[in-house]
């Protein structure tokens, strides 16, 4: 019955993508594909509808709470705290993609979403660390790693995007690999959650796959990260949510290193439609991996990408349920 809700995502996001491709269009929200012959303009904001397949299978879910006495492990304030945060974020993203904030003011932003979590106070006080045990952090939880986690998790995954399929298709391994674990370890509010994230970022893979004919924006991305981080506060597996960011943290060292660079991160297209690595200084995780293979089509680069993210989802799976 759990996957009733993740495919009333799947099917609200990609029903709403359809709708918002052409509004989107219409409106002039659109953004230029820099890794496409002539940069062609394509309809942005994607990630509105994302934000609406998620909450659409939550609040299926809860009607079916309500009305059916069905999911009786699941927390309804819980899932309500995560609607609030990821709403937040939302906000969040549309004024940035729409007004384009000062990257610091879009950095701390995300402090403030979480504060619906810490209101209930999602997850336990007490975390597991490998080769350390287990930590009370007592009432430093809710007041500091909770909104550490969210704004985090939002802004890594807000970094290392840029290229179609990419911040869609790394989602969806994430969401997926924590929902084994969150199965596994019988955490049914976190499982509900991975999965009407996981249909929601299903549903949009059609349209923001290469070529893309939408980009999800900062939305999606800061509602990605939301989603992930609620997970696994709530689910209590954090160590599992910090090995799956590890490609995120590892673009994030690259860019740190060189101040945060708005733009120039990605690649530059030569004649052959390859990407290629278009300085001596590697700015970012993608223009690491093009400097090695010395040149990569665009779709080459997003699953390699994707293939990095999957075997961190896969060490996650593997060390968190032997621990």
């Amino acid at each position: 019955m759990i996957g009733i809700p993740f495919g009333v995502a799947l099917v609200a996001t990609f029903l709403s993508t359809m709708v918002l491709i052409r509004l989107c269009a219409r409106a002039g929200i659109v953004g230029r594909d820099v890794n496409k012959p002539g940069q062609p303009e394509i309809p942005e904001m994607g990630g509105l509808a994302i934000v609406a397949g998620f909450c659409a299978g939550i609040l299926f879910a809860l009607g079916m709470m309500s009305f059916l006495h069905l999911f009786p492990q699941v927390n309804m304030l819980l899932l309500l705290a995560v609607i609030a945060t990821v709403l937040m974020l939302t906000l969040i993203g549309v004024v940035d993609d729409l007004l384009d904030m000062r990257q610091w003011v879009k950095a701390l932003l995300p402090l403030l979403a979480a504060v619906p979590l810490m209101a209930v106070r999602a997850g336990h006080s007490t975390v597991w660390i490998p080769f350390v045990g287990r930590i009370n952090f007592w009432i430093y939880y809710p007041l500091v790693l909770v909104p550490l986690g969210v704004t985090g998790a939002a802004n890594a995954v807000n970094m290392l995007a840029g290229f179609n399929g990419l911040e869609v298709g790394m989602g969806i391994v994430a969401m997926g690999s924590l929902s084994v674990i969150a199965w596994q370890t019988g955490q049914a509010t976190a499982l509900l959650l991975l999965l009407c994230g996981l249909g929601a970022l299903l549903g949009m893979l059609y349209f923001n796959w290469y070529p893309a004919r939408i980009f999800i924006g900062d939305v999606g991305t800061l509602s990605i990260g939301a989603i992930l981080a609620s997970a696994c506060i709530i689910g209590n597996f954090e160590v599992a949510g910090v090995i799956v960011i590890v490609p995120y943290a590892v673009d994030f060292l690259f860019k740190a290193a060189h101040g945060f660079p708005s733009k120039g991160w990605w690649g530059d297209l030569g004649e052959d439609g390859k990407l290629r690595c278009p300085t001596r200084r590697l700015v970012s995780l993608p223009q690491a991996i093009l400097k090695v293979t010395g040149g990569l089509r665009e779709r080459s680069l997003v699953l390699i990408l994707i293939g990095f993210e999957a075997l961190c989802g896969f060490a996650s799976v593997l060390f968190y349920l032997r621990a």
